[in-house]
């Protein structure tokens, strides 16, 4: 697979409201689509061990987690008849309430879009190398088990 095909689905910080609006905007001239269906993750502001998170530090091995999200969406096209699909995730630190992916998937008709997106967020935390660090407000941090 060549190096050129596979995009940076990494954007620095959180993933803001007005970029999400963009792509949403970006679809409305692509009149074969009746559907989209959009995952937006956020942090949330979880009490562990008595501490509380105020964000999260995401790092990932890029390349390899490119390739990754490559090869989910290469396979997700092939299992589903979808129009098309992006996918964002956040890199460096992200606060409480701020979205940390996007997953956008289109196709000509809803049940599809339900399906295929269940199916590829799934498929992103079960086998990209993404990995968060949980700061907490007494500024202590762990790292975050995937749940």
């Amino acid at each position: 697979m060549k190096k050129e095909n596979i995009k940076n689905v990494f954007l620095q910080g959180a993933i803001s409201s007005q970029f999400i609006a963009d792509a949403i905007a970006k679809h409305q001239s692509k009149t074969q689509i009746g559907a989209h269906n959009i995952f937006l993750g956020q942090v949330r502001k979880d009490i562990i061990d008595d501490k509380t998170v105020k964000a999260i530090a995401y790092t990932a091995y890029e390349e390899m987690a490119n390739l990754k999200f490559h090869e989910i969406k290469e396979a997700t096209f092939a299992k589903f008849n979808i129009t098309c699909m992006h996918i964002y995730h956040s890199i460096g630190t992200v606060a409480v309430g701020e979205i940390c992916l996007l997953v956008f998937v289109s196709a000509p008709h809803r049940q599809v879009v339900f399906d295929a997106l269940n199916d590829v967020v799934e498929e992103i935390k079960a086998q990209v190398p993404v990995f968060g660090k949980e700061i907490f407000e007494d500024s202590s941090y762990q790292w975050k088990v995937n749940k």
